[in-house]
């Protein structure tokens, strides 16, 4: 397995912007990877995903336009920068990994056999 660790919570105003990493040990070009969040008292929420091929990348409606997941040229690191944030962006955020098909992307936390232990982002006044 992967392992894999995020970096880059904080606390921020609104309309504030973070940069999440998701830092591994080995080239993560051959993972697609998927980012998470839990906000306190609900369940594990789908943010965003990268296919292994770059090619399909999505988003959770709310967070589309605000929030764009990418590659770093390293080549060990996912980024998710975050514009524009929201108090409800407030949240854990988890960077998880696994070896899918090459085009696909996926939005099931079941699909990913490898966790960070998250990072903390919070977005208040």
């Amino acid at each position: 397995q992967l392992e894999v660790v995020e970096s880059g919570g904080g606390l921020v105003q609104p309309g504030g912007s973070l940069r999440l990493s998701c830092a591994a040990s080995r080239v993560m070009d051959y993972y697609t990877i998927g980012w998470f969040r839990q906000a306190p008292g609900k369940e594990r929420e789908w943010v965003s995903c990268i296919s292994r091929s770059g090619r399909s990348i999505k988003y959770l409606e709310s967070v589309k336009g605000r929030f764009t997941i990418s590659r770093g040229n390293a080549k060990n690191t996912v980024y998710l920068q975050m514009n524009s944030l929201k108090p409800e962006d407030t949240a854990v955020y988890y960077c998880a990994a696994d070896i899918l098909s090459w085009d696909r992307c996926s939005r099931n936390s079941g699909d990913f056999g490898s966790w960070g232990k998250g990072t903390q982002v919070t977005v208040s006044s």
